[in-house]
């Protein structure tokens, strides 16, 4: 091989790959037990427990499985999978001289989800990159892990899909198992908690259900918004989090949303939310958008230059999961290629792997925002400086500007023919007030999802 990397962390890496792409009962069917035999000559052989899976991979597996290998290392040429155990392989070599690098394969439970906590060893801390735009949620989980049960309980991060909520409350799991060993530790999304209640209520097992989460010190529950009009299910969450509120253990949820605006949510489970500490996860900013680019390459083994990251933080606005895409993209691309790409190669990598940048009519966006605020729509451009209509227009200026990228001018001239300078101090007014103000920020997160 032309790389350092060896056999268990080639694998590994490949495995934390493929798995982002498949579902979880796909993966432990298909993955779980395999591991690389020996590479020779750019021939990665793969062993599996069973001919079915190695047909099975052969078939549906391949090319995705090819190409995450050449990812990490372009020297790799072709797959083949053979059906070895590998206990039997553990035998072979421990009766041979071992050589002087030793990569012999081990169980793949060392560096997948571990089925007691369920945890992902993937989300850290250390992978994980703070910017303006999520620093307040990351200090809040700072903060439990010194004293889990006692501060910010429980805490509730929201935020839309690919902002990194279920990588930071992973870390956060992550990092008290490494320092506290004897702590119980559970992460679930709300669904599989309400499949695990559904099933107990069918085999009459509601006494087992209870006691298996109330052993936890730490529970940490994703996509709460599932919860939505399921009254049973919010009934046994009422009771479940009393019962580790009153221990002191610490509860960690998730949401796309802020629980007072989930639609459907009994008043006494916000009331429990809001007792703890809710912090909010937004878009990342431009900022930390080039900060993300630029380390996650770094972490790739690519340098990428100003010209690229200026380009790709203008171009990619939507989530960190499709940022982490492009500079995956690009890795790839400069591995496969051995030289670093230049501006042109980048424009043409992402032309057809970005999602096209949402539309919206300057009229229709103070309509929307209007209606939020039940105001006249044609109010908010006029010269009133009344209270009711001045912080709607600083909104809607905001939003042009940080979603949709309008030129200051262009706002002005649409919104009562305004003095540029005048939306310039709109926009830092309200940049400013999100940092300080709960109930703004709820506000901007509404209006932006009904865009």
């Amino acid at each position: 091989m032309t790389t350092t990397i060896d056999n268990k962390t080639l694998w590994k890496n490949t495995l934390s790959e493929l798995e982002l792409d498949v579902s979880k009962a796909n993966f432990s069917t298909w993955f779980r037990d395999t591991f690389i035999v020996k590479i020779d000559d750019g021939v990665v052989v793969i062993g599996v427990p069973n001919t079915f899976v190695r047909d099975w991979l052969l078939k549906k597996f391949d090319k995705a499985i090819l190409k995450t290998l050449r990812d990490q290392d372009s020297s790799i040429k072709a797959v083949e999978y053979t059906v070895a155990k590998i206990d039997k392989i553990k035998q072979k070599e421990n009766t041979e001289a071992k050589p002087k690098n030793d990569t012999q394969a081990m169980p793949l439970s060392e560096y997948y989800i571990d089925k007691d906590d369920n945890l992902n060893p993937r989300y850290t801390f250390d992978t994980f990159i703070i910017g303006s735009f999520n620093e307040l949620a990351y200090a809040a989980s700072q903060a439990i892990i010194k004293q889990p049960g006692i501060v910010y309980n429980p805490l509730f991060i929201y935020g839309k899909t690919g902002h990194g909520k279920t990588h930071l409350i992973q870390s956060i799991g992550n990092r008290v198992k490494k320092d506290h060993p004897d702590t119980k530790i559970f992460y679930l999304t709300s669904e599989k908690f309400a499949s695990d209640c559904y099933n107990a209520l069918q085999n009459n097992k509601m006494d087992a259900f209870k006691a298996k989460y109330r052993k936890y010190d730490l529970l940490i529950m994703d996509d709460i918004q599932f919860f939505s009009n399921k009254e049973k299910m919010q009934e046994e969450l009422f009771h479940l989090f009393n019962s580790l509120y009153d221990n002191n253990k610490q509860i960690v949820f998730s949401s796309d949303q802020h629980p007072n605006f989930i639609p459907g949510l009994e008043e006494r489970l916000k009331s429990r939310f809001n007792q703890g500490m809710i912090v909010d996860i937004p878009k990342p900013d431009s900022d930390s958008r080039s900060e993300i680019l630029r380390k996650k390459a770094e972490s790739g083994g690519v340098i990428l230059s100003e010209e690229i990251i200026n380009y790709l933080t203008t171009s990619v606005e939507s989530n960190i999961r499709e940022l982490e895409g492009i500079v995956n993209s690009i890795v790839c691309q400069t591995q496969l290629r051995n030289k670093n790409l230049n501006i042109n190669d980048v424009k043409e990598l992402i032309k057809n792997n970005t999602e096209p940048q949402k539309m919206i009519s300057i009229k229709d966006l103070i309509k929307i925002v209007a209606d939020f605020f039940n105001i006249d729509p044609e109010t908010i451009c006029d010269k009133t400086r009344r209270k009711e209509v001045v912080r709607p227009r600083q909104i809607t200026m905001y939003i042009l500007r940080e979603d949709f990228n309008t030129s200051y001018p262009t706002i002005g001239e649409k919104m009562g023919k305004r003095d540029h300078t005048t939306v310039i101090h709109s926009c830092e007014k309200i940049k400013k007030d999100l940092k300080k103000d709960p109930t703004l920020v709820q506000q901007l997160s509404q209006i932006r999802s009904m865009i």
